[in-house]
């Protein structure tokens, strides 16, 4: 008899521990949100969606703004469902993270507005003014000899962004091919000193000395700089020195895309 009741007991217990698990379950999914942005699905959590009060979301997500179902009965939003992306991710992490390169601030800060998310706006319009400002700067690079500083070369670019690709990619190069590294070179925000230059030869990338380290060539640096700008997309204005004759034996290079 006692084992009857032990038994009931447990098959209570069980199906009372299934029914708290089941509406766990249930409760989580109805916590999951799916989005039809412009064609795009996006599924989230509730609690994102209404992380900023009397944003166009949370009003949508509680009721307080009418919005059309697709054929689905997802939430349809007539907005870019590309962009609609980075306005969630926004959300989740709070804070604007865009990938290198994004060149859409106009159209992402007309979609914080639409979704009434002036915090995100304004940071969108902040980066946006920076960058404004930036390309109308010019930048440069300027590669010298420690113990010449008139056997150098400066490259000028009014994009940042390419100046300091340029720049990793000096460094890239130099790294590799140089023993020693950074007693060779020392690099500074827009400056990359070597501690020697010699002049090239003839088919000669790197020049090997008696003590088995490599020395970068000014020609080798010259090169790689042009390569990598015609990569990127850029072309070569003009040489700043025409005095020199040759882009080889230039003193600087402008680059504009």
């Amino acid at each position: 008899m006692e084992k009857k009741i032990n038994r009931r007991e447990n098959e209570c217990e069980e199906k009372h521990s299934n029914s708290e698990g089941s509406e766990q379950d249930k409760d989580y999914r109805t916590s999951l949100i799916t989005l039809n942005v412009g064609g795009y699905l996006y599924i989230t959590q509730k609690q994102t969606l209404t992380k900023y009060p009397d944003s166009f979301l949370e009003g949508i997500i509680n009721g307080k703004i009418m919005c059309p179902f697709d054929a689905d009965g997802h939430y349809f939003i007539d907005r870019d469902g590309l962009l609609f992306r980075h306005i969630l991710n926004f959300l989740r992490n709070g804070e604007l993270l865009l990938p290198e390169g994004f060149r859409e601030n106009q159209l992402l800060a007309q979609e914080a507005e639409f979704f009434q998310l002036k915090v995100l706006s304004d940071a969108v319009k902040s980066r946006w003014e920076k960058e404004q400002l930036a390309s109308r700067e010019t930048t440069f690079l300027e590669i010298t000899d420690s113990h010449d500083r008139s056997q150098g070369l400066r490259i000028f670019c009014n994009a940042p962004d390419f100046i300091a690709k340029i720049k990793a990619r000096i460094v890239l190069v130099s790294k590799s091919r140089l023993d020693g590294f950074p007693e060779e070179f020392s690099v500074s925000s827009n400056i990359i000193q070597f501690k020697y230059f010699i002049k090239s030869e003839n088919g000669t990338r790197l020049v090997l000395k008696e003590d088995n380290t490599f020395v970068c060539t000014l020609e080798t640096l010259k090169f790689e700089a042009i390569m990598t700008a015609l990569k990127c997309g850029f072309r070569l204005l003009t040489s700043l020195d025409c005095s020199k004759g040759s882009i080889v034996h230039s003193d600087a290079l402008h680059f504009i895309k």
